[in-house]
């Protein structure tokens, strides 16, 4: 069960970060050519994200039956900086970046004003996709 979660977890890594992207630079496009903003784009946005928290309940499975997660929270680990990355920093900044996706989501589907919602997405995506791309293990990142 663990080998293939892991294998999940690590191969949709790629899907994740392309709708991220495919989110961010779609809202940019349209942003700056001062459309307003339409159902298309917010089912552009929530592209990104389902996606990312379709990563975090994975995670979080992976998090729980892992040996390189919870059951790795002791002292020892928190000494070592790559097992304190896989049971603190990783999970912890996930779910944040996960957080930041859904308030810029649910704030732009508030909101009335295009500019504002288009601001919205991207300000907290890019904020979500740059934490994420800080705590990635990247020397575990499976090549394709």
């Amino acid at each position: 069960m663990y080998t293939g979660f892991k294998h999940l977890h690590s191969m949709l890594a790629y899907v994740l970060l392309a709708a991220l992207a495919y989110s961010i630079i779609a809202t940019l496009i349209a942003y700056s050519s001062q459309k307003p903003f339409t159902e298309k784009n917010r089912k552009t946005a929530l592209i990104g994200l389902i996606a990312t928290h379709v990563m975090v309940l994975i995670g979080l499975v992976l998090y729980f039956v892992s040996p390189l997660g919870f059951s790795n929270l002791s002292g020892e680990a928190m000494s070592d900086s790559l097992s304190r990355l896989y049971a603190v920093e990783h999970p912890l900044s996930m779910i944040i970046a996960a957080v930041l996706v859904t308030v810029g989501y649910s704030r732009a589907k508030k909101l009335t004003e295009s500019s504002k919602r288009f601001s919205s997405i991207l300000l907290f995506f890019t904020l979500g996709l740059l934490l994420i791309l800080l705590r990635i293990p990247w020397q575990a990142w499976p090549a394709l």
